[in-house]
């Protein structure tokens, strides 16, 4: 099967979709994305094809038709650790509707390849499908609405489920870019215990990750559905982090231990029981990944 060059992405303005999206344009890919009406257009790599979504069933029927894509990558997402009543909404919408109004419009436009994205958090101590919070919920039931789409319109779908991602030009305030400016400013910062395990893989690896399953596709004739993982292989506790980021800096950390609690369904050691995506593993150390972060904010 040739190379599939013309695709489209969805989760374009967030951190993975970003770096994606350009590595896909690097690479001489036809790259068309989908945003929703009203959102910033700021991260959208130049010389994409920008589509905005209204929201509603045929205007992305009308999307996909018009863009054509050969394959789908969908990023999109609204992640909450917590949520509260007035969320609810919003992770259906973001999450559920949104994802299936696109499953529908690739059925009627014959585009049948996806690569979906999971999350470790979908498998709350490593049990097959307990999430760890309202949003993974919501992960694990989409991926009941491709069940659907994967019996009956016989689409071809692998979801690459994530743990922790970190890397340049992260906007998310995720614990590694809040640790490292605490290094770099002396200010204390207050942490949970702190002996929880993440997995972090650096945005690069996580972008070839998304590549491997790409080609994947075209190497072989897939049918059905996979679940890959992309790991590290190196979980890390929060302890441990502070320590290498104190190493690495030279810089002490002042650490508030204990002055958060740990969340309700904290995930203490990560799941790790899927297949790492073909001809992928990991290539950016954590240290070295620090390491260059650090020299980009000049510490």
């Amino acid at each position: 099967m040739p190379e599939m060059k013309r695709v489209l992405l969805t989760g374009v303005s967030g951190f993975i979709g970003h770096h994606l999206a350009g590595e896909l344009m690097r690479t001489g890919h036809e790259v068309s994305v989908v945003v929703r009406s009203g959102s910033s257009q700021e991260r959208i790599p130049p010389g994409t094809v920008t589509y905005q979504h209204d929201g509603s069933t045929p205007g992305m029927l009308s999307i996909i038709s018009s863009a054509k894509p050969e394959m789908v990558f969908h990023l999109a997402s609204c992640f909450l650790a917590r949520h509260k009543a007035e969320d609810i909404d919003r992770l259906v919408d973001s999450n559920l509707r949104f994802g299936l109004q696109l499953l529908e419009a690739m059925a009627q436009s014959e585009c049948r390849r996806l690569i979906n994205t999971g999350t470790g958090w979908q498998h709350f101590e490593g049990r097959a499908d307990d999430p760890v919070c309202l949003y993974a919920a919501t992960k694990s039931a989409f991926e009941c609405l491709i069940d659907y789409y994967v019996s009956v319109e016989k689409f071809s779908v692998t979801t690459l489920k994530l743990h922790d991602t970190y890397g340049p030009q992260d906007p998310r305030g995720k614990l590694i870019s809040l640790l490292l400016a605490a290094a770099k400013s002396g200010t204390p910062l207050d942490l949970s215990p702190g002996e929880q395990k993440i997995d972090l893989t650096h945005i690069d690896d996580i972008v070839r990750a998304f590549i491997c399953c790409k080609k994947e596709f075209e190497v072989s004739e897939l049918s059905g559905k996979r679940s890959y993982m992309a790991s590290s292989g190196n979980p890390i506790s929060i302890r441990e982090l502070v320590e290498l980021i104190e190493s690495v800096t030279s810089r002490r950390i002042v650490a508030n231990w204990a002055a958060r609690p740990y969340r309700e369904r904290e995930v203490m050691i990560p799941w790790n029981q899927a297949a790492l995506p073909p001809e992928w593993n990991p290539k950016i150390s954590l240290e070295s990944g620090i390491l260059s972060l650090c020299s980009q904010l000049g510490m």
